[in-house]
């Protein structure tokens, strides 16, 4: 058994080494030109764009800013996307290729544009990004990958070496991108937001809309704005009338970090697609250390052991990059995203019906790039004027090409097996009192199947096993201790509160087992 370190803490490095924010709750009625819902980086950016462009907005965040998808991030901010080019060449062909690399580098060069404008401190570093291989037999792959990232224009090439301690058979690497903290990033530019005259509101949380010339948004308190746009960064769309839900998959992925001595510390930024995903950097620390970031066991929410996935992925670092295993303090947190159908994300209007509604997700696990990207086209989209050359690559009215069909339907039939089969079992344990401390499971009480978790102290509590969105039976992850839902990757807290969309209703309370007579 490999031996575990002194301290573990299930936290971001990002959230844990930033202030908490402290927002006001929406409690009236108001007006604006433009309603954000969402404060992660794809919501503050685009807040900052229109902000900036003199535009009156009003930002809305269901709990605290930059404390969702973009506060447990790795934070790579790159236009080397894996082996992305190659596919989408042969997906889309070469101007749709070149017009998303040059989409993300403008990315790229806005945020360290946007950094020095500010005088915003968030560790910003310039970094090669790598995409390796220690497969042999991949390595053709590989070498077209690169090519293909040449034709679409990035500083890209082919290498076989690299300073990481162990062998690879092949490399793409592009040259001049970002790593960054996203927290000292995002609350910098929420105070410039707000210095600026945007309103954010925290712990807001959007629950309806009415889309037409004059929208109107209802918060869970009851206060509701009014706007003649609205742009919708919530990660996954929270309104079902989008009918993106059917074009988007979640996944998630687990990170542990660790400080290591700087001089061990690799100054690019790796991923690889073997081995279930494995991707790493480092980020400033100390006087005599980094902290290295690995991430990786790519899943789909509610599947699986996530305490097995970790272990597994902790195992690979100590194996892999030895002065992990000699760190005291390891660091671990869970990230979440949505991959699109055709590996484009969805940046525009949110149907063929609407011309105020604008919805941003499906960044694919880009989100630092996507969201700094979508910023920038949505409020091209609003205030008018020239729009970016890459606005038809990104717009969410599209059709799936004719090839990305069958992947469309894959994906619907596993929600199908979800919504089905997961109610043709009695329940997930025979009883509460085969559920251990720190755990839960589903299990049937009284005819109704309910998520049952038991704390550390033995304590029992339970609330429904039926997703508040469409109604998929929700499973328990074992390491992050939270609810979540196979179909469309809405996630509870062990008490039923809302951590992810696209659900905006929490999980409904049901009488305690051990409460009754």
């Amino acid at each position: 058994m490999t031996e575990q370190p002194r301290s573990s803490i299930d936290e971001s490095y990002w959230m844990a080494t930033t202030p908490a924010t402290h927002y006001p709750a929406l409690d009236t009625d108001l007006t604006a030109d433009v309603v954000v819902v969402g404060g992660g980086i794809a919501g503050l950016c685009t807040a900052w764009d229109l902000v900036r462009a003199g535009v009156d907005v009003v930002v809305l965040e269901a709990d605290r800013i930059a404390a969702g998808v973009s506060g447990y991030t790795t934070a790579k901010m790159s236009a080397a996307h894996g082996l992305m080019y190659a596919q989408l060449e042969a997906k889309k062909g070469g101007d749709d290729a070149r017009l998303y690399a040059l989409s993300q580098q403008d990315a790229v060069e806005r945020t360290a544009s946007l950094c020095a404008e500010l005088g915003i401190d968030a560790d910003l570093e310039r970094a090669a990004a790598f995409t390796y291989v220690q497969d042999p037999d991949r390595v053709d792959e590989v070498r077209e990958e690169a090519a293909a990232a040449r034709r679409a224009g990035l500083d890209a090439s082919f290498v076989t070496s690299t300073e990481l301690p162990f062998d690879i058979a092949g490399a793409v690497r592009v040259a001049d991108q970002l790593q960054f903290h996203p927290r000292k990033f995002l609350l910098a530019l929420a105070e410039h937001i707000t210095r600026a005259g945007g309103r954010i509101f925290e712990r807001s949380r959007v629950t309806d809309l009415h889309d037409g010339k004059r929208c109107r948004l209802t918060t869970e308190s009851g206060d509701t704005v009014e706007a003649g746009d609205v742009v919708v960064a919530t990660h996954y769309p929270i309104f079902d009338r989008t009918l993106l839900f059917t074009q988007l998959k979640p996944h998630r992925e687990l990170v542990v970090a660790a400080p290591v001595p700087s001089a061990a510390a690799p100054t690019g930024m790796y991923i690889t697609p073997e081995g279930g995903k494995r991707s790493l950097r480092s980020a400033p620390y100390d006087d005599e250390h980094r902290l290295l970031v690995v991430t990786g066991e790519s899943f789909e929410p509610g599947t699986g052991d996530v305490r097995e996935r970790l272990q597994r992925l902790e195992d690979w670092a100590r194996t892999h990059l030895p002065h992990f295993a000699e760190a005291h303090d390891v660091y671990r947190w869970g990230a979440q995203d949505n991959d699109s159908v055709d590996g484009v994300p969805y940046v525009g209007h949110a149907h063929p019906r609407t011309q105020h509604l604008y919805v941003a997700t499906g960044f694919g696990g880009w989100g630092m790039s996507n969201g700094v990207m979508a910023g920038s086209l949505l409020t091209a989209h609003i205030v008018g004027g020239p729009r970016p050359a890459w606005t038809e690559l990104y717009d969410p009215r599209r059709l799936p090409p004719v090839r990305n069909v069958g992947t469309l339907a894959s994906q619907q039939v596993t929600v199908a097996k979800h919504f089905v089969g997961d109610r043709l079992r009695t329940s997930h344990v025979d009883s509460v009192a085969d559920i251990a401390p720190g755990s839960g499971a589903v299990v049937r009480l009284d005819g109704q199947r309910c998520a049952v978790y038991r704390d550390e102290s033995g304590k029992v509590s339970a609330v429904s096993a039926r997703c508040t969105h469409l109604g998929c039976l929700v499973h328990f992850n074992n390491a992050e201790r939270a609810w979540e839902c196979p179909c469309h990757g809405s996630r509870f807290a062990t008490d039923g509160t809302v951590l992810h969309g696209p659900a905006t209703h929490p999980l409904e309370p049901r009488e305690s087992p051990e409460a009754k007579p």
